[in-house]
């Protein structure tokens, strides 16, 4: 009989694990700049920094998160020869890139309303795609049962606890290159990215304040958080597709977020495609909407002061879709 090693450890990560994840990816992922951007401050008094996370090979920071589970994975006690995942897409390119660096098998579920850059990428990096869901959450199911059966490992885009480590040695080089931070705003989805800087805000500098922005279309987490409990939401149509989905009955990122986060806000999607378009503006950025919506809500806080960053989380975006949003 096949071991079912489907599912991941639902262990909570530790700064120790975001240290080791920095360790482990080093060789394959290099750290993003910061540079700041005096337009999105308005008339508040904070000095504003952005954390390019589109400038690594897949223009996503889940680069980050899916080398540091496959690195460990395949320093496992099995041989590693598949692993599957589900994704909107930036997550599954990511996987796909390290799976091809690993010479691993990748098998990647995806909705087939996911941008076509996006799904182009994961079949160039030569995974196997399926993208005929008909949501994020479908293909997570999808990519759960597919796994058990072929007791290969899942690699959840965002509950797993090494990709939530890797994604927090973004906080460690924010507070590298911006000693004197006071405020760092985070895209949230399924909570993988905020839960691993506020992982390691709070265990290094509690006085940093952490700020989860979320589609106001999809406030997942921000109903779980309110309710005490993960509670199913009905997912609206959001230019921010990256950020879509409910959250995974008993995500860890429930637990990490409500405990580490000192606030959830919710970006209306008139001013998230204000940012996009602000961002190629001012800054010459193509962003994608998941990943303006960090810009979207500093550019919103006029109460702010002192140095904020907001990351700039993906640039995957098919430029014809920005037509008609308003």
């Amino acid at each position: 009989m096949t071991k079912d090693t489907s599912r991941a450890s639902d262990a909570r990560p530790q700064l120790s694990d975001v240290w080791e994840a920095r360790r482990r990816i080093s060789g394959y992922v290099r750290p993003s700049p910061v540079v700041r951007s005096p337009w999105i401050a308005g008339s508040g008094r904070a000095e504003v920094w952005l954390k390019l996370e589109t400038l690594h090979p897949t223009r996503s920071f889940k680069v980050r998160g899916a080398y540091s589970a496959l690195l460990k994975l395949a320093r496992g006690p099995r041989p590693l020869e598949e692993v599957v995942t589900a994704s909107a897409g930036n997550h599954g390119a990511a996987i796909s890139r390290a799976a091809r660096d690993l010479n691993v098998a990748a098998t990647v579920f995806a909705p087939r309303s996911a941008p076509r850059t996006k799904l182009d990428a994961i079949r160039a990096l030569g995974a196997t795609l399926h993208a005929d869901a008909t949501d994020c959450d479908e293909a997570e199911r999808s990519a759960e049962r597919h796994a058990r059966q072929a007791g290969a490992p899942y690699v959840s885009p965002y509950a797993d606890p090494a990709v939530i480590a890797g994604a927090g040695t973004i906080g460690l080089e924010l507070l590298e290159d911006l000693p004197a931070l006071s405020t760092v705003i985070v895209p949230v989805g399924g909570g993988g990215l905020v839960s691993g800087i506020a992982l390691v805000m709070k265990a290094i500098r509690p006085d940093v304040r952490v700020v989860g922005a979320e589609a106001a279309r999809n406030p997942a987490l921000s109903v779980a958080v309110g309710e005490g409990r993960i509670t199913p939401i009905e997912v609206g149509d959001t230019v921010a597709d990256g950020l879509s989905g409910n959250l995974a009955p008993g995500s860890i990122t429930f637990e990490l977020v409500r405990d580490l986060v000192d606030e959830l806000t919710l970006v209306p999607e008139s001013e998230i495609v204000a940012a996009m378009r602000q961002l190629l503006e001012h800054d010459r950025l193509i962003v994608e909407g998941a990943g303006a919506v960090a810009v979207a809500a500093a550019a919103a806080r006029t109460d702010a002061d002192g140095i904020v960053a907001a990351i700039v989380s993906g640039a995957n975006i098919d430029l014809d879709r920005l037509e008609g949003w308003s």
